[in-house]
């Protein structure tokens, strides 16, 4: 198990700060990041938690998962790498239209 969690239903008003010092109780937390919509910046009601260890990670998944925080039960486990995402930009060829040019069709 790694040392990194997902905290997943936040309440859109929760700080990183009030994560930090909801999951403290359970070992050190190195990192906390709440996410935010990188146009209006307003949070996306999850985050992320790094502990300081694996024993801490489990520790804080068993006594935060289901917690309160803000009003709204947490939902955490641990995450999941990214999954790497295509570069888009369709087919080059058809112009990137991905072959759904009008002038094809008839």
């Amino acid at each position: 198990m790694g040392n990194r969690l997902y905290v997943g239903n936040l309440a859109f008003g929760s700080t990183a700060e009030a994560v930090r010092s909801a999951f403290a109780q359970f070992g050190e937390v190195t990192e906390v990041q709440v996410a935010t919509d990188r146009e209006s910046g307003r949070p996306r009601g999850f985050g992320f938690v790094t502990m300081g260890s694996a024993q801490d990670a489990t520790k804080a998944i068993e006594g935060m998962n289901g917690a309160m925080l803000d009003g709204r039960p947490l939902r955490v486990n641990e995450a999941e790498e990214r999954q790497a995402r295509g570069g888009g930009g369709g087919d080059r060829q058809r112009g990137g239209r991905g072959g759904n040019d009008r002038r094809n069709r008839w």
